[in-house]
């Protein structure tokens, strides 16, 4: 764990009550606190199609900026939204830079990704293989580091598995 200094101050985790963690967040930033709420991006089934929506990566809890000594901690408690702030033998505990920058790190990878991926039905190109420039319908992903693609050979479409590096857009 890091060392609580009053100039920087240390990141520690509130409680959410049920359902209400963009509620919490939103009036906390009202009361100038620094908060953080991470947030990824998810495939759901709504009226019979697949959407993308944002979704909390820890439902129920979010993370606020305190300078202890210099900030006060009691309006907290009281803020609509919070259930309460989480301490271990009644001492809010600080959470290590490290790890919220690690979230941050995971957080943007993942919004990074997501807008590159393939739709299923798209034209892509494999650039390397015995099939290097050619053309084919991106069909889904098989595994983290693969992708299945449709190929028009004889034809007939056919399917084929290959690395995820080996496939390009158009």
């Amino acid at each position: 764990m890091q060392a609580e200094t009053a100039e920087t101050g240390s990141w520690f985790l509130i409680q959410s009550k049920p359902r209400q963690g963009t509620r919490a967040e939103q009036n906390l930033l009202n009361q100038g606190y620094r908060c953080y709420f991470p947030r990824i991006l998810v495939d759901r089934l709504r009226a019979g199609r697949l959407q993308e929506v944002s979704e909390p990566l820890f439902p129920g809890y979010l993370f606020v900026h305190l300078c202890p000594g210099a900030d006060s901690w009691q309006p907290i408690r009281s803020t609509r939204g919070v259930q309460r702030l989480v301490t271990f033998d009644n001492k809010p505990a600080p959470v290590a830079d490290d790890i919220i920058d690690g979230i941050r790190n995971q957080v943007d990878q993942q919004e990074r990704g997501v807008s590159t991926l393939f739709k299923p039905g798209e034209v892509v190109r494999i650039t390397r293989g015995p099939f290097a420039e050619v053309q084919a319908i991106f069909a889904g992903f098989d595994g983290e580091e693969r992708v299945v693609v449709l190929l028009e050979l004889m034809q007939r479409r056919q399917r084929l598995v290959i690395q995820m590096a080996d496939v390009a857009t158009g």
